[in-house]
């Protein structure tokens, strides 16, 4: 094809002959499908060319690729052009006339059995002709292109189109009607007022444990960041969240009192697309779920609409509603589901791949779950060298509170007795024979033990002593329950638990 000027009078010839008309050999197709009126083809054809004239006209000298993308409704609009040389591209906005021409062309491909477009792509090639892409939202659009429900149903109603006919993710975007949001009021009423049904267990050999499933996540957030990946699981306090290359995606909250929830979704989930067409009921994923079970701790999904499972950790057990097994929603979760999986993707995400670095994913993977993972089980999968994030790599896992914690600093000796000292007046424990003001401090394995000394000569039964450990945990006993010495190691033993030494 002749080189595109945008103003020379070769532009014709060269533009037919990359884009033949109807009834000549051609490999670019300009429609998705044939349509019953052959007249509408024609017409699509015709606009389509006037299209790529107006784009051709509208591009700057030395161009030799053109590519531009309309996202239309009858409310909204977003396009842009980008413009190539053999050298560089330049950003652009079409002309008046150019955005004319592909309302025109919409309101024509509308009549096809397909609909309206939402989305068009033109690739003009100096060398290799023109390939148009209507995008009718088989995949979610990205968010620049994405408008409001409003937008959408506009359009649905002026082309007498049923949100039943859309892709299952727009179709909820545009008429979830808040049908998978819970509130903590909603939440909070008596299941038989909302008709919900029992919860169902989950069997241990469908689903690992919530600690294990924490500890797997955290390694996996920690190898993306040591290999420098934007994408791949991430760890917060108390939230870990996952989106994938599928558009699949859920988050993981805990909560105290060893509690958890877990929900995300497909995009394409069998069971939303039955709902949503109107051929099957929208599953009730909170069938028995407690009334802690609210928006607050529920995945972005549930706001369109989109939220295609929810289980619930309780008393030592996986819950769920009417949510999928897990088996089907295996693209919305990363691969904690066993030690091994783990192992397998991130020895995949070291650059130094050893004969042993699998070995050393799964001792990795056992400290966690121990909560006891060292930074220097990290280094020993990816190396400490240039490139290799080992710092975030570690921190993800500090967040997620599976380290071996050496840090502590060791509580000051003043500090504990004011404890102890703050402790015994609002208790009432400040007397003649046993003052505040005598306490004094030993130093006992991971923290302090604090008491008033007797009186030479003087005997004391059921002496008080309060132990107050490096974390500022008051432990209070009396030696008539108990010897200090043998009480002082069941007290450093609990230190050590509640820190992972």
């Amino acid at each position: 094809m002749a080189a595109v000027t945008g103003d020379g009078g070769s532009f014709s010839e060269a533009f037919h002959e990359a884009f033949p008309g109807p009834g000549t050999d051609s490999r670019h197709v300009l429609v998705p499908e044939p349509a019953a009126d052959p007249a509408v083809l024609a017409l699509a054809d015709r606009q389509t060319r006037r299209l790529a004239e107006s784009l051709l006209a509208e591009a700057p000298s030395g161009c030799r690729r053109i590519t531009a993308v309309f996202a239309l409704t009858l409310r909204r609009e977003a396009s842009h052009v980008l413009h190539a040389t053999d050298r560089a591209s330049t950003d652009a906005a079409p002309g008046p006339d150019t955005l004319r021409l592909a309302r025109e062309l919409r309101r024509t491909t509308a009549r096809l059995p397909r609909g309206p477009w939402w989305r068009m792509t033109l690739d003009l090639h100096v060398d290799g002709g023109v390939e148009v892409d209507f995008d009718y939202g088989d995949e979610p659009f990205p968010d620049d292109h994405l408008f409001a429900p409003e937008d959408y149903r506009v359009d649905l109603e002026a082309f007498d189109w049923s949100a039943e006919k859309l892709p299952t993710w727009l179709s909820a975007f545009v008429g979830h009607g808040g049908r998978q949001l819970r509130s903590p009021r909603k939440a909070a009423l008596p299941a038989d007022s909302h008709g919900a049904r029992s919860a169902r267990g989950v069997p241990p050999d469908e689903m690992p444990g919530l600690t294990e499933i924490w500890a797997r996540w955290a390694v996996l957030s920690a190898a993306f960041v040591a290999a420098g990946s934007e994408r791949g699981p991430r760890m917060r306090p108390s939230h870990a969240w996952f989106e994938s290359s599928t558009r699949g995606g859920s988050t993981l909250w805990m909560l105290a009192g060893g509690r958890a929830v877990l929900s995300g979704g497909v995009w394409d989930a069998p069971g939303l697309a039955d709902a949503y067409r109107g051929d099957a009921p929208h599953p009730e994923l909170f069938a028995g779920a407690p009334e802690w079970v609210a928006d607050p701790l529920l995945d972005e999904r549930a706001e369109s609409g989109l939220l295609s499972f929810c289980y619930w950790w309780e008393s030592g057990r996986w819950l769920r509603g009417e949510s999928p097994v897990m088996e089907e929603l295996a693209t919305a979760v990363p691969g904690v589901w066993t030690g091994g999986t783990v192992a397998g993707i991130v020895s995949k995400l070291a650059r130094r791949v050893a004969r042993d670095t699998e070995s050393a994913v799964l001792r990795l993977v056992t400290a966690a779950e121990g909560e006891f993972a060292e930074r220097g089980m990290l280094a020993e999968v990816f190396g400490d060298g240039e490139g290799v994030d080992l710092d975030g790599a570690y921190h993800q896992l500090v967040m997620a509170g599976v380290v071996r914690r050496t840090d502590l600093p060791q509580l000051p000796r003043h500090q504990a007795i004011a404890i102890v000292g703050r402790h015994m007046l609002a208790h009432g424990l400040d007397g003649p024979d046993y003052r505040v003001a005598d306490l004094v401090a030993d130093r006992v394995d991971c923290g302090w033990q604090v008491y008033a000394p007797v009186a030479v000569g003087e005997v004391r039964f059921g002496r008080g002593l309060f132990f107050v450990a490096d974390d500022a945990v008051l432990e209070v006993t009396d030696t008539q329950r108990s010897y200090p010495h043998q009480y002082a190691v069941e007290f450093a033993r609990r230190y050590r638990e509640r820190w992972g030494l």
